[in-house]
């Protein structure tokens, strides 16, 4: 019996990045991310002047994230970098990321989010959710059309980061029947 995954978003459900920038949430520490230079940007003195980037992470939720019954996965901009940056401060192990590739903030059309069709692939029919602040309702129809298991798009406030309700939600769906079973 596989246990169902989850597609972890960092910016919005772990890093509650538009919350009041002056008021670190409760519980929440801050770590400075060094920017990444882009190919043939400014000037390297100016990159060197770049502020780091500001993230606030709960190290609460790891330890509540492992408990839930799912085997979880980075679904983010940030990919294989959450593991060097997040993971540890939340007391995760390694985790395998979703690389988005030639997907990555590329708009489609059609309204679905740019990460969705790369998630309901990588899960391949296996039933997941997925917790992140941009999905919408072309998402939840996208999943519904072209996902054979179950899938739950959960979206979190981006001001205040995964809350004890938003773990329930998750709790309740890792242990629903149609995410304990094994796709076809």
């Amino acid at each position: 019996m596989n246990r169902p995954l989850l597609f972890l978003d960092v910016d919005g459900p772990l890093n509650p990045y538009a919350a009041q920038p002056e008021r670190r949430p409760a519980g929440y520490t801050t770590i400075r991310v060094p920017r990444a230079r882009a190919a043939g940007a400014e000037g390297e003195d100016a990159w060197r002047r770049r502020r780091p980037l500001r993230v606030w992470l709960n190290p609460e939720h790891g330890p509540s994230l492992l408990r839930l019954g799912y085997e979880l996965c980075w679904a983010t901009t940030w990919m294989d970098d959450a593991n060097r940056w997040i993971g540890p401060v939340l007391g995760l192990p390694e985790l395998p990321f979703v690389d988005f590739g030639d997907a990555l903030h590329r708009e489609r059309p059609d309204g679905v989010h740019w990460k969705t069709g790369a998630l309901v692939d990588y899960a391949a029919g296996r039933s997941f959710a997925w917790v992140d602040d941009e999905q919408s309702g072309p998402d939840h129809a996208y999943v519904t059309a072209h996902h054979r298991g179950a899938g739950l798009l959960h979206h979190v406030n981006p001001r205040t980061g995964l809350r004890e309700d938003d773990f329930r939600t998750l709790a309740d769906f890792a242990r629903a029947p149609a995410t304990s079973q094994t796709p076809d």
